[in-house]
């Protein structure tokens, strides 16, 4: 039953191209790593904050975030940030976008190190 509720949600799958224009487009775009905090420090998309989608706080974390804001989410191939998409959306996040294959299709600046 949860399956086909999950299944029923229609994420917004981005290009890597189309992820940053409409960042730059959006005035509130939040962007939401969501891989492991060794990942972030490692490389990550600029300006962007980690919710480790594998901590246990995770759930909690999300739902404290404003919900009226664009959250533009990313994860190293698309398959956790699209799971977040999935989540933050059944709770009633309405503005959300998964880049599609993940920050190794990323083609624009990164950041290393803390």
């Amino acid at each position: 039953m949860l399956a086909s509720f999950f299944n029923r949600i229609h994420v917004n799958h981005l290009d890597a191209k189309t992820f940053e224009k409409k960042i730059t487009e959006t005035p509130d775009a939040v962007i939401l790593d969501v891989r492991t905090e060794e990942e972030h420090c490692n490389t990550r998309i600029p300006n962007s904050i980690l919710i480790d989608i594998y901590e246990v706080t995770f759930p909690n974390e999300i739902l404290q975030l404003d919900k009226s804001k664009s959250y533009f989410v990313y994860c190293r191939s698309g398959s956790r940030s699209n799971s977040a998409c999935r989540f933050m959306m059944k709770n009633g996040f309405d503005k959300v976008y998964n880049l599609e294959d993940g920050i190794v299709s990323w083609v624009c600046k990164l950041e290393q190190g803390e």
